[in-house]
């Protein structure tokens, strides 16, 4: 069970902003407080040692200091014999025994120490620098010393500092990520909203695009664009349910008239007579069934095995197996054309392709596989390298209505008349397999007749036979 809180984009936001912004403020404070620390042990290190420098130039030039020794900043100053006794001091120090043990004779010239107690007052530590001074041969020791800085930081120096840097900016980062965040989400509600109202009942809403050029506003884009395919989908939806209704309603009235004609008089009508009719009507109905089952697998992008078909076997092929001809079909077939595809769906479109031009043919049907470019001087379309055109001497299509007969469900007036039983469906499923196959189906210009002309690309490393 997942116990861990949901907090909302702008909370989330603003806590990691201030999280880090209180982090980097307390490294910040800490940072200046150890170097400040380090600054001031320098700077009075400094000061002790020019103190006692002081006091070591005057002995060497004099030969002697005065007792009790002068204090400024510094109180504690002290001169010792080469006998260990002290010779001067300032007044703080008269009469106490030296501040540090003797300076060993092979340690450098000066020399830094911390010493507490002692001399000093008690729970008191001080720096001490002992500086070596030669008299006629003689050592002599100078001692100066100052209360170390404190490791502990003052309280007011700490409020001081965790007040304005860190609970201060810490405070302004996250009023600022807050604001920035709720800004920058505005939009994101506004869309959600949008996206909220969007329904069945109203699919040409869009959500709006905000101004500038961020992330929010190619989203927003995108989302329009999603929108606007799924409305395109949904439209289409609903007008293939509406003519599929249509297509099976029709074949489903036929035989229900027949059924209820022969209930009512039984004497008048045959049992041959009925299922004749009953009969031709499933026969729709099935042809109907099977070309939605095949449009439902093809708007599944399933894809199918990806075999080498020679186009001009595949001609010969459903020509030999095709049932008795009532129009003459010419083929002008080249070899080695082949392309790559599923045979299964390849041969369904060629299917396809005869059965649309024999219903508008007059008397003869011509089938040309060729490899564009092709030598015959023809004019030939400049997309795609095998090309399989059907031609019929028919009525022919008019421009304006060849993209039409593409469209599911889609039946012109002289097709309706020539085959009442269509399913407006073949010449669809046909271009859907050839768009799959990476090709093109399309209507060209023909002195008479309709003539589609399939392209797909060529099989890598083939080159066509003569």
């Amino acid at each position: 069970m997942n116990t861990l809180p949901r907090w909302s984009v702008k909370t989330g936001f603003t806590l990691f902003a201030g999280a880090v912004a209180a982090l980097l403020c307390t490294l910040c404070a800490t940072v200046f407080m150890v170097a400040t620390h380090y600054l001031a042990g320098e700077y009075l290190t400094d000061e002790v040692t020019a103190a006692g420098d002081r006091v070591a130039s005057q002995l060497e030039m004099r030969g002697h200091v005065q007792d009790p020794l002068p204090q400024d900043q510094i109180r504690y100053i002290q001169v010792v014999s080469p006998q260990g006794k002290v010779a001067a001091a300032t007044r703080v120090l008269r009469g106490r025994p030296p501040m540090a043990p003797p300076i060993p004779e092979k340690e450098k010239k000066i020399t830094t120490s911390v010493v507490c107690g002692k001399v000093f007052p008690r729970h008191e530590c001080d720096l001490v620098v002992a500086q070596q001074v030669y008299l006629d041969g003689q050592r002599w020791t100078v001692y100066s010393a100052a209360p170390v800085v404190p490791a502990m930081v003052d309280p007011r120096l700490a409020g001081v500092v965790l007040g304005g840097m860190v609970l201060l900016p810490t405070s302004v980062i996250v009023y600022l990520s807050r604001r920035i965040a709720a800004r920058t989400l505005r939009p994101v509600n506004v869309i959600r909203f949008e996206l909220d109202e969007v329904n069945a009942t109203c699919p040409g809403r869009r959500v709006p695009i905000p101004p500038g050029h961020d992330e929010i506003h190619d989203l927003a884009e995108s989302i329009n664009h999603t929108l606007g395919r799924l409305q395109t989908a949904l439209e289409q939806q609903c007008r293939f349910a509406s003519d599929a209704s249509h297509d099976l309603r029709s074949p489903l009235t036929a035989m229900r008239v027949e059924v209820e004609d022969a209930l009512g008089a039984p004497q008048l009508t045959s049992v041959n007579a009925v299922g004749s009719a009953v009969l031709r009507g499933l026969d729709r109905l099935e042809g109907i069934v099977s070309d939605l089952l095949t449009i439902t697998r093809l708007d599944a992008d399933v894809p199918g095995p990806c075999d080498q078909v020679d186009l001009a076997e595949l001609v010969t092929t459903e020509m030999y197996g095709r049932p008795r001809r009532t129009k003459t079909i010419e083929c002008r077939l080249r070899g080695g054309v082949l392309v790559l595809g599923d045979r299964l769906r390849l041969a369904r479109l060629l299917v396809n392709l005869l059965d649309n031009a024999e219903r508008h043919a007059d008397t003869a049907i011509t089938i040309r596989v060729y490899h564009h470019p092709d030598t015959d001087g023809d004019r030939r379309p400049a997309f795609g390298a095998a090309v399989l055109e059907v031609l019929d001497d028919g009525a022919g299509i008019t421009p304006d209505q060849r993209e039409l007969v593409f469209q599911r469900f889609a039946r012109l007036d002289a097709s309706r008349r020539k085959d009442p039983g269509g399913t407006g469906l073949g010449l669809p499923i046909a271009r859907q397999i050839a768009e799959m196959t990476g090709g093109t189906l399309t209507i060209q210009d023909s002195p008479c007749g309709a003539r589609f002309v399939l392209c797909l690309p060529l099989a890598p490393g083939v080159t066509p036979a003569d």
